[in-house]
């Protein structure tokens, strides 16, 4: 078949830049084939060069006694004890769940597992992090429908726990949804592997499903913006098929077991190419493959299609040539593929080859680590105007508004889709606070949460990162567990824009502040730039994934609420609203300061609340909403109505960090503010859970109305 000329607007078409394309000429001293075109396009792209973000990454916190592994493998390992590891990723798969939300969201869902069990680790759990556009929008509830469908369809199917998320929605995503999924897995520590290849003449072997042209130029679209050609990018979403994806999880992971792996790498983004990329270049070795052997489920495709193709559940790994025989049966009983592909060679070379053709012949150091890296203009986030008075209101009032909208409304119309007790370790179900999972046949458990407030990273990204972080470190210690690591999911708009690089700039700076402060490195993570449609971006919006360790189960802070509990406050209340949930949702507002983060106050009364959990019945962090909200959620988990007794409008709603609403018996009261006293951390009484209302000073409803606005305006707007 002939090759298209190399002509400007086919180097435009494949995410190039005139000089980007002037370097690919200098490095290999003649122009490309288009295979070659093609695969620098794949490497090159934002989504697998990290171009503008790398500068701005190499600032975080990645190590700590706890780290194994960090950034820069497939996924992030941090120390559990007893020989055990954890090991987990933050992922998004943002455009391809906008332009096909099914089959989008499903195989982000599968990519992330795929970096889990790469490492060698079995999949305990997973999360996702959703952000869509307004309820009322032509758009939205295809979208939510699709994405829940998807994500449910293929977690389910594959048989791993979703214990956590949060799904937001906000006009700013009406042309660009965000789907981040988060997987997490169990490893013995000295049995995790690495995708770096050692050892000239090895073979390099395809595994699991075959090729297709699914997916073909994915992580190129993933790096552009959408305009009104978003109809034509259909293809370039790939289609997973989660029941493969079990049979590869447990041929890989008993391919382990022989001894047979040199190194391992998922196919993900870029597929073929940018996984033999990958471990060459961290092996220091050249690759040669031959493109006849790989397994294909179309007729007549060409080298460009199987090296850009992202078809799903597949795997590149390097052979101890010795064990190929036993390497083969294993594949051979999951009926999966096993095809020698290739080889490790000497020379500094990628070398692709098809029946007998060369199609195209790099250095292959050069294709990695002479990506363009860009230090974009940035321009810091013009500071906050201070907030403007914001009128008194009728505290059930205020409730009810946030109680009717779907984002803080409850989410059980989500996760009742999702299965969250399959694998019988999950200790704690989606809808309060962080998930829990028990580490199978030890007392330990692991907590798991993902949070970020993007309308605070606007306002402000230094202290809207900081917030992200301290959100995470609250929830985790929350239910008893002690931080122990993070991953990012860094989602932006164009870093083109010197204004949206400068809230990256910002949101980094604060994040990796905090990760400092709170002893909560960054492990692993995944950058999304250019989510805009039409010139309009979405909010800046770096998730925060954080995993939790509690080394005994006796350790876990419940939700048991009872009639006569007190309920305190620990932490300093001055009433902030800038930015707040009531101003959006009652008043229509965005405007103000986000809340500033103090991480000492943060780490200081998080280590307060593990330090005395023994006396605390339920513990939930106060964020969004403030202490209505967080008051309402504790008594509606458990069918127990809460009296406050401040009614003041900044006490209830205002949205102060290093908080926790703590309910208790009125002795344990007594020594927590003994205790709170004796270790410098504010704490108040602020009311007791009694009856069966909701009573705030003199304003009054039944809790059981209450909580059927809360648990029904979600699926009224989505579903």
């Amino acid at each position: 078949m002939q090759e298209p000329a190399i002509t400007p607007d086919l180097i435009a078409a494949h995410g190039l830049k005139p000089e980007e394309y002037d370097m690919i000429l200098e490095i290999i001293g003649r122009e490309p084939t288009f295979t070659e075109l093609g695969i620098f396009s794949a490497m090159w792209n934002e989504h697998c060069s990290y171009k503008s973000s790398k500068k701005w990454l190499r600032t975080l916190p990645t190590s700590g006694p706890q780290v194994i592994c960090g950034p820069g493998e497939n996924a992030g390992v941090v120390d559990i004890g007893d020989g055990q590891a954890v090991v987990f990723k933050m992922e998004s798969h943002n455009h391809p769940s906008y332009i096909e939300p099914y089959q989008g969201a499903a195989t982000g869902v599968g990519g992330i597992l795929r970096d889990v069990f790469t490492m060698g680790a079995r999949p305990i759990a997973s999360m996702n992090a959703l952000s869509f556009g307004e309820p009322g929008h032509h758009k939205t509830r295809q979208l939510v429908n699709g994405v829940v469908e998807g994500i449910g369809g293929y977690g389910n199917c594959f048989g791993v726990p979703c214990v956590g998320g949060e799904v937001r929605f906000h006009p700013a995503y009406n042309g660009n949804c965000l789907v981040n999924a988060f997987a997490a897995g169990l490893a013995d520590s000295d049995k995790i592997f690495y995708s770096a290849a050692s050892g000239v003449g090895m073979p390099v072997v395809y595994l699991g499903a075959k090729t297709g042209r699914d997916g073909v130029g994915g992580a190129t679209m993933a790096s552009a913006e959408f305009d009104d050609t978003i109809e034509e990018k259909r293809p370039t979403v790939q289609v997973g098929d989660p029941f493969t994806e079990k049979r590869l999880m447990e041929a890989t992971l008993e391919l382990m077991q022989t001894g047979a792996v040199i190194s391992i790498q998922d196919m993900g983004a870029a597929g073929l190419t940018c996984s033999a990329v990958e471990m060459g270049d961290k092996g220091g070795l050249g690759v040669r493959l031959d493109l006849e052997n790989v397994p294909q489920r179309e007729e007549n495709m060409t080298a460009y299609e199987m090296m850009l193709s992202e078809s799903q559940e597949r795997m590149l790994m390097v052979l101890k040539p010795e064990l190929e025989a036993e390497a083969r049966a294993v594949f051979e009983k999951w009926d999966l593929d096993f095809a020698i592909v290739g080889e490790t060679i000497a020379e500094d070379r990628f070398l692709i080859v098809h029946n007998g053709e060369v199609k195209a012949d790099l250095v292959l150091s050069k294709l990695s680590s002479t990506a363009p890296e860009y230090d974009r203009p940035w321009d810091p986030t013009p500071e906050a105007e201070e907030l403007t008075e914001v009128p008194q209101i009728d505290p059930i009032d205020g409730l009810r508004a946030l109680l009717a909208s779907p984002n803080y409304a409850g989410k059980q119309w989500v996760y009742e889709q999702y299965d969250t007790m399959v694998m019988a370790d999950t200790a704690r179900t989606p809808g309060l606070g962080a998930g829990m999972v028990r580490v199978h046949g030890t007392d330990k458990a692991l907590a798991f949460t993902s949070d970020v407030t993007p309308r605070y990273v606007r306002a402000n990204p230094v202290e809207g990162g900081k917030q992200a972080v301290a959100e995470a470190y609250r929830n985790l210690t929350a239910i008893g567990a002690k931080p122990l690591a993070t991953t990012d999911n860094l989602n932006f708009g164009n870093p083109e824009k010197p204004e949206i690089m400068g809230q990256f700039v910002g949101a980094i700076q604060g994040i990796g502040e905090a990760v400092a402060a709170l002893d909560m490195p960054i492990v692993s993570g995944n950058v999304s730039l250019y989510n805009e449609t039409d010139g309009q971006a979405i909010l800046p919006t770096p998730t925060i994934g954080a995993v939790g360790l509690l080394a005994h189960t006796d350790e876990i802070i419940g939700n048991e609420v009872r009639e006569g509990h007190v309920a305190l406050v620990i932490g300093e209340t001055n009433g902030h609203l800038g930015q707040s949930a009531l101003l959006a949702e009652v008043f229509n507002r965005e405007d103000g300061d986000a809340p500033h983060v103090d991480l000492d106050a943060e780490k200081r009364n998080g280590e307060f609340i593990r330090a005395n959990r023994e006396m605390i019945k339920a513990c939930t962090d106060l964020g969004d909403g403030g202490l209505a909200l967080a008051a309402f959620e504790l008594a509606e988990a458990t069918g127990v109505g809460v009296h406050l007794d401040d009614a003041s409008t900044e006490f209830l709603f205002g949205e102060d960090q290093a908080r926790y609403l703590v309910a208790c018996n009125f002795d344990q009261a007594e020594a927590l503010m003994i205790a709170s006293g004796q270790a410098g951390v504010p704490l108040v009484s602020v009311g007791r859970f009694t009856g069966d209302s909701i009573r705030v000073g003199s304003s009054e409803a039944p809790l059981e109305e209450l909580t059927a606005t809360f648990r029904n305006s979600f699926a009224e707007a989505v579903a």
